[in-house]
């Protein structure tokens, strides 16, 4: 982490990897309970994540965040993430939802340097999501998000889209721990991967050859999660494992590591909530 990196921009960062990655350990159970409509805390993360996919440096950061519950029949901020509820049967539900990633210091990368920086960037899409079999405790559940992704700036950029259709197996209450395991693809169009790995002929220096980023396959993701909710306390971890053996964009100069391995925990407090209840699956 530099001190010129704006701490709203790696927020963003740590609020997608924990509780977009690491709650998804939470899992609803074959039964339903009255909650609050919504509650509110605060609490501490520690991360370590790539610059980005394919590169060989990472962010240390502990960072303060946001502990945001509200369970609201469209708009919902929970387990699953921050998302409004397109629709909802009892296998199948989509909703519309939000990722970010933080921005790298060209200067601070040595595979970027004396390139333009990356800009912080926005993701905004429909999100499906399929039940494929559940039992007492357990789920399995097909995602298939695909966003529009675009660049935080003062003129921002469309920068194409991007898909991670995904496995994702919760096992709920296991010895106290809400534990998650996720597995799926990256696929995105050339202009989303050229953003990132494309290498233009002004930039080119004589270990940095120019390079055309085509679209389509981009690496394999498995993620490991696990959560717990004590009283006012709630606690998770999640660890990734990336894998970029066949991208696309593999032979690109800017990929200098195709195994990775991102790592987080939090631990949150509840500090206020609503009076009125809600009755949801928990």
């Amino acid at each position: 982490m530099t001190a010129s990196t704006p701490p709203a921009m790696l927020a963003a960062q740590a609020v997608r990897s924990l509780v977009c990655l690491a709650a998804t350990a939470s899992l609803c159970t074959a039964h339903a309970a009255e909650r609050p409509l919504w509650e509110l805390g605060a609490g501490v993360a520690g991360l370590r994540l790539p610059h980005y996919r394919g590169s060989d440096q990472s962010h240390g950061l502990v960072l303060p965040v946001p502990y945001v519950v509200y369970r609201g029949e469209i708009f919902k901020a929970d387990r699953d993430g921050a998302r409004a509820v397109l629709l909802e049967t009892d296998r199948l539900h989509v909703d519309l939802s939000l990722a970010a990633s933080a921005p790298t210091r060209s200067d601070d990368n040595r595979a970027r340097e004396g390139m333009a920086d990356l800009r912080p960037t926005i993701e905004l899409g429909p999100n499906l999501n399929l039940k494929l079999a559940d039992g007492p405790g357990w789920k399995l559940e097909l995602r298939a998000p695909l966003r529009a992704a675009m660049t935080i700036e003062s003129k921002p950029q469309v920068i194409g889209w991007i898909a991670t259709p995904n496995l994702n197996l919760d096992l709920n209450r296991f010895s106290g721990w809400n534990i998650g395991l996720q597995t799926g693809v990256q696929l995105a169009n050339r202009r989303f991967n050229g953003y990132f790995y494309d290498v233009g002929s002004s930039e080119a220096t004589p270990s940095r050859p120019a390079y055309r980023s085509p679209g389509g396959y981009g690496g394999a993701q498995l993620t490991l999660a696990a959560s717990r909710r004590d009283g006012d306390r709630w606690l998770g971890a999640f660890m990734r494992f990336d894998n970029l053996a066949g991208a696309r964009f593999e032979d690109s100069p800017l990929v200098r590591q195709r195994n990775q391995v991102s790592i987080g925990f939090a631990v949150s407090w509840v500090l206020s909530r609503s009076s009125t209840l809600v009755l949801v699956d928990d």
